[in-house]
């Protein structure tokens, strides 16, 4: 039981179906849609799209999108619902114009968007209501506008200088010279018409014909390398969701070329030790201490499996969390690794559990905020810039090739037990993602914390040699770690967002979290 003298909300409660998102509108939509007959994946692909509206800087049409869905009394499978680089993209091309990386303000970090095909595909093969019946609110949305929540307006506020400078972003999110504020709207007539033609025609809608010819020009307009060819050839693909046991649980991690592999590396590091008897010191510390070693791994072999050979089960197995924790000091912080690649943060999650018990955790992204700032005029989308994550390095697990995927950092997650759904779950984030997968579910499974009170918690991050700490860490914790050798930072914006849905099967009720350091919700019926 929380103390409700102390400033937060209460976890959802519910009987008969849940949702939780990152935004109230995408809730409502959601829930709309279960209300009216549909199932988990209607609910998810409606509340996906009311977001491109909802949070644009985060989500969209123009990105990726991963899923995890366990229909009641079968084992989950997982989508993977990422783009591959142009035909073109060779590694070689970058190497001789001594590119030593891809900057995400590029056409070259635009790999093919894979959403639209993920969502049809879904809706296809698990959903039960037509595209055009749940993309309707978004439509709608876009048309009529959609006023900004406070944190989606402080976001805005962040970008101002690249929204009013840029002529294709401006008229949308910045029309009066200036980014828009709180309460005011995000209108997108364009997305509402490239929206109704994927309701007509599903993924063709998209990859083939204008929409795909607008986001295939404007890229070439600014050097890029993708072709009408490379939209048509996208398709998602179900992959077997890879997992480790934890505290009685099993939990599910889309594979590579997402970093779910580098969150349960971090869980199978913290299961030999009892984080329960520890302090918050030491459970910061220990955390921190997982983190660096799994991104480390991470970063070194972690890539498309299509065209790399990840050794995911040596990753994952106890003998080699035995090795690495024999590594690990409890009185002082190890040395810190090197990363190279930019702390990303822009991404949606959400959740959804249905009256029959199907569930579906799922996630959607432009990677940074505003994606790559590449907006195509006509269609009005927004492109991502996920292709940031590619090397230039000839030979490494990552490095950029034709229809290649890149490292992923977007993972949903999924808590089984005894066969059946425990708890869809996401924190979104970017880089921080595997590492907030970790810290949700020791608060929830070492700790007990309902839902919404493990999301409340205050985070940690280590991250390219600092151990960033949101101010509601005490301040004693933080001189404890500094102590043992890290380097402190106290976090100028909190640490990512998350929403999990618990299945309390004993008391027949659904229990439901959304992170307060969004505008969102859970509710249910």
């Amino acid at each position: 039981m929380r103390d409700f003298q102390h400033p937060g909300r209460s976890a959802a409660i519910a009987a008969n179906a849940m949702v939780a998102t990152s935004h109230p509108a995408a809730t409502v939509a959601a829930l709309e849609q279960l209300r009216t007959g549909g199932n988990a994946v209607d609910a998810a692909i409606a509340a996906a799209a009311v977001l491109t509206l909802a949070e644009p800087h985060m989500t969209g049409i123009g990105g990726d999108c991963f899923a995890i869905y366990v229909k009641r009394g079968e084992k989950p499978v997982a989508l993977n619902g990422s783009g591959g680089a142009p035909k073109a993209a060779d590694v070689a091309w970058y190497a001789e114009r001594r590119m030593a990386g891809i900057a995400s303000q590029s056409p070259h970090a635009v790999t093919v968007p894979g959403a639209i095909d993920a969502w049809c595909r879904l809706a296809a093969d698990h959903g039960t209501k037509e595209m055009g019946e749940l993309l309707r609110p978004a439509i709608a949305l876009a048309e009529e506008g959609c006023p900004l929540t406070p944190r989606v307006a402080a976001d805005f506020s962040d970008n101002e200088d690249e929204l009013v400078s840029d002529a294709a972003l401006a008229p949308i999110f910045a029309p009066k010279g200036r980014a828009l504020r709180l309460g005011e709207r995000v209108i997108n007539p364009p997305l509402a018409q490239t929206l109704r033609k994927v309701a007509r025609e599903g993924r063709s809608g998209f990859y083939e014909g204008s929409v795909a010819a607008d986001i295939v020009a404007t890229l070439k307009a600014k050097g890029g390398l993708h072709t009408l060819e490379d939209f048509a050839a996208q398709r998602s693909e179900y992959v077997e969701p890879i997992s480790i046991p934890y505290r009685g649980y099993e939990v599910f991690e889309c594979p590579p070329n997402g970093q779910g592999i580098a969150a349960l590396m971090i869980l199978r590091l913290l299961a030999g030790y009892d984080l329960k008897a520890a302090s918050e010191a030491d459970r910061i510390h220990l955390l921190a201490e997982a983190t660096k070693a799994a991104y480390f791994q991470r970063d070194a072999l972690v890539g498309d499996p299509r065209f790399t050979d990840v050794p995911v089960a040596r990753l994952l197995s106890e003998p080699h969390a035995t090795r690495v924790r024999a590594g690990i000091r409890m009185d002082r912080a190890g040395a810190a690794p090197f990363w190279d690649e930019a702390e990303h943060k822009d991404t949606v999650y959400l959740c959804v559990v249905d009256r029959d018990g199907n569930a579906i955790s799922f996630i959607n992204s432009l990677f940074r905020e505003f994606g790559c700032g590449i907006l195509a005029p006509e269609s009005g989308v927004l492109l991502h810039c996920r292709g940031s994550m590619f090397r230039t390095t000839p030979g490494h697990p990552n490095a950029i090739a034709p229809g290649k995927r890149p490292l992923h950092t977007i993972i949903p997650g999924m808590l089984m037990k005894e066969g059946q759904a425990q708890m869809p779950f996401g924190v979104m984030g970017g880089n921080y993602q595997s590492t907030g997968h970790a810290h949700l579910l020791t608060h929830i499974l070492d700790l007990g914390l309902d839902p919404q009170a493990a999301l409340d918690a205050p985070r940690s991050f280590a991250f390219d040699g600092v151990l960033g700490l949101e101010r509601t860490v005490p301040g004693a914790v933080a001189e404890d770690l500094a102590r043992r050798g890290h380097r402190i930072g106290i976090a100028a914006r909190p640490f990512g967002g998350g929403q999990a849905i618990w299945l309390d099967r004993e008391r027949g009720v659904l229990i439901g979290g959304s992170d307060p350091r969004k505008d969102g919700c859970a509710l249910g019926y």
